[in-house]
């Protein structure tokens, strides 16, 4: 899973693997499941438990002395400050379960959505932004669904802004095959990555992704 940070987007589909991922993202995708909503949030969780472990494979480390009750030991610890960020609100339990491994990072927030104009077009609307100065920092960008990828590109954007991230992860656990070639062409700078659970390959008209979340 380790990656040349000096290169152009590299995409990981953690599905591609046979794990448990698959199993949440199974019941994510049930439309029985879906209805036991405690159950789909949860499943968000333990999905941001997955790539947060992943992720910090990837991390600078260094070894550190750590004082027990008997003496010292050695322990290799990574060494990056690292930013949350999500887009709200659909992204709140992915984020959580980010935060839980990552429990010394700082937040950030983006509220947009889709504006529609006349017919079927539509363009993404940033309400806000909230984020602390990501420079030379490791920020983590999770949204749920990343359906045509214009909405990722415009928050990424926005929050770099506040200062040029060391690496930027983005965490997107269902993906259409048009969103993740929308994002390589779209965002060509240097260290970033896209962190997936599965690529769907149709899209309808509105942008919903198929077989996707419903």
């Amino acid at each position: 899973m380790l990656f040349d940070k000096d290169k152009t987007m590299k995409v990981i589909n953690l599905g591609e693997t046979n794990s448990v991922l698959n199993k949440f993202v199974a019941q994510m995708r049930d439309i029985n499941v879906q209805k036991d909503s405690l159950r789909f949030r949860r499943n968000l969780e333990r999905i941001g438990n997955i790539f947060a472990y992943e992720i910090s494979k990837t991390l600078d480390s260094s070894v550190k002395p750590v004082t027990t009750p008997l003496g010292i030991a050695q322990m290799d610890t990574y060494d990056d400050q690292i930013v949350i960020a999500t887009i709200l609100r659909a992204g709140l339990p992915l984020h959580e379960g980010i935060l839980q491994y990552f429990d010394d990072a700082q937040n950030a927030f983006v509220a947009a959505y889709r504006k529609y104009d006349k017919g079927e077009d539509f363009h993404i609307q940033i309400e806000y932004a909230s984020t602390p100065d990501l420079t030379g920092k490791t920020l983590i960008l999770a949204d749920t669904m990343l359906a045509t990828g214009a909405s990722l590109e415009i928050a990424y954007k926005r929050l770099c802004e506040e200062g040029t991230p060391f690496h930027t992860h983005l965490v997107c656990p269902v993906a259409s095959a048009y969103a993740v070639e929308y994002l390589q062409k779209h965002l060509p700078e240097e260290g970033v990555t896209l962190w997936v659970a599965t690529i769907d390959e149709e899209l309808t008209s509105h942008s919903y992704i198929v077989p996707g979340l419903g």
